[in-house]
């Protein structure tokens, strides 16, 4: 049960620190003076006194924000199984690469010539994202997944405009990422819906029919975000081109291809890496992110500018590339996040990938087995590096999706992706990547099976959870609608 697992920490009820303040404590001693600060001190260093501001001493402040973070569920505390965005453990040996002087502490405005390290690592992880990719170019600027999205429509709609005619569609599946749509609408583009088959995939008869000579390209996941290979994914791709289409492949999933096959070899066109989901790098929390984007011989006239070339040993930033989409953002990317992913790809080598895939794969496939008698799954078979069941199966009882992700973290555990994707009712996306050991599975599969006897046995018990979290459930919209974004004192 809860509060006995393996999963239960100590929980310390925290206050505001508005509340743990009182008049005349500080957290430092400082110099007194008898001048008046705003005659020595630039006013932009200078405020007005803040009513009701907070004093407390350091500790007080450390152990305060120290308890606040521990309330918080993430991959170094607990399993966190958040299906499509791959919320993979982050190496620290990575961190302490990207805090070495020499790239933390390089000005991004430096001239070439003192910053050939810096270059050169950038040249290597565009080689290494190739030659994973099969693409003939990358470019590394894009600074998050849907960034590279943008990016590589963008090259799609220079290619076509190139070739006589923008065109005006774009084909997407039903079951693609919602930035999908919206990166090929942000280039100019209305979007047709392509619908999957009875088993959740896209055959290439249907895209067949869905394409004209108005088409521009396929936006297309592979595997897709039910977590299944498409199976006819080179005759869709054949389809495309067949009508002088392109195949923008999202790379959102790479974690279950990686070392194993390559999305070029699919018939992909351009596609981005989210290098804070497959390669290792902190993800979340608004960023950092990397999104970068590689091409086939075609679009690479149309990559991003500058460009990094190379003259004879050294390396230099070029705008010499007339057909270029320009620049899509400030300097050459989030160069901390490349510095980690080359530190990853670097200490797994190639076998290393290879072996991740096929582990994730492992996983997945490990609780898809154990779990499928209890819950009901989206679509049957062998799914790759994620597995998506629904709440289908506990209708009759009330219980929801939601009541069972709000219960797992009476169990310690982070919910997995829930209510996407949106062409499965009451989905539940488990993603377990490559890094969490079968002990930690067999933990969180308990869990769920419990959670699944007791959406029968003890439906109201779901229904009021979480119980034993600092904050017990929410009324979510209302928080969307009406959050309270400041402390107001107390009368009296």
């Amino acid at each position: 049960m809860p509060g006995k697992s393996k999963q239960a920490g100590l929980l310390l009820d925290e206050p505001l620190i508005f509340e743990r303040s009182r008049p005349g404590r500080h957290g430092c001693a400082v110099a007194t003076t008898e001048e008046d600060p705003a005659s020595f001190l630039p006013a932009e260093l200078l405020r007005d006194p803040i009513e009701g501001f907070p004093e407390v001493s350091e500790p007080e402040v450390l152990r305060h924000f120290l308890r606040l973070s521990q309330w918080n569920f993430g991959a170094a505390t607990t399993f966190y199984p958040l299906g499509s965005c791959t919320m993979k453990y982050n190496p620290v040996a990575n961190e302490a690469v990207a805090r070495l002087h020499g790239f933390a502490g390089l000005h991004p405005l430096v001239p070439d010539e003192d910053a050939q390290g810096a270059l050169a690592l950038i040249w290597e992880i565009e080689r290494m994202l190739a030659e994973i990719s099969g693409m003939a170019a990358v470019s590394v600027q894009p600074s998050a997944g849907a960034q590279g999205e943008l990016t590589g429509m963008k090259m799609v709609r220079a290619y076509h405009v190139d070739h006589g005619r923008a065109r005006s569609k774009v084909l997407i599946p039903a079951s693609a990422h919602g930035t999908n749509p919206a990166s090929a609408a942000l280039c100019g583009y209305s979007t047709v819906q392509v619908e999957g088959n009875r088993v959740g995939l896209i055959e290439a008869a249907a895209v067949r029919r869905a394409m004209d000579d108005d088409v521009a390209a396929l936006m297309i996941t592979n595997p897709n975000t039910l977590g299944l290979f498409e199976r006819e994914i080179m005759q869709v791709a054949e389809a495309v081109h067949a009508r002088g289409g392109l195949v923008y492949l999202d790379g959102a999933n790479l974690n279950a291809l990686m070392g194993v096959a390559k999305p070029a070899h699919m018939g992909a066109d351009v596609m981005q890496f989210n290098l804070h989901k497959t390669f290792s790098t902190p993800h979340g929390g608004g960023g950092p992110g990397a999104g970068p984007v590689g091409v086939r011989d075609v679009l690479v006239p149309y990559l991003p500018t500058p460009r990094l070339v190379r003259d004879g040993e050294r390396w230099r930033w070029s705008e010499d590339f007339p057909q270029s989409i320009g620049r899509v953002r400030s300097f050459y990317g989030n160069y901390g996040i490349l510095v980690r992913a080359v530190a990853y790809i670097l200490a797994m080598g190639g076998d290393g990938l290879t072996t991740a895939t096929r582990l994730a794969v492992l996983s997945a496939n490990y609780i898809r087995c154990k779990l499928e008698g209890a819950y009901e799954l989206a679509y049957p078979g062998v799914c790759m590096h994620e597995c998506v069941l629904s709440d289908r199966r506990f209708e009759s009882q009330g219980v929801r999706t939601l009541d069972i992700a709000k219960r797992l973290l009476d169990y310690g555990f982070y919910a997995p992706t829930i209510y996407f994707p949106l062409v499965v009712s009451g989905a539940i996306m488990i993603e377990p990547t490559e890094t969490e050991s079968k002990e930690t599975l067999d933990e969180f599969i308990e869990a769920m099976l419990a959670i699944a006897r007791e959406a029968s046995e003890n439906p109201e018990l779901l229904h009021n959870a979480p119980t034993q979290t600092p904050v017990g459930r929410l009324d979510e919209a209302r928080a969307a609608r009406r959050p309270v974004l400041r402390w107001t004192r107390p009368p009296g």
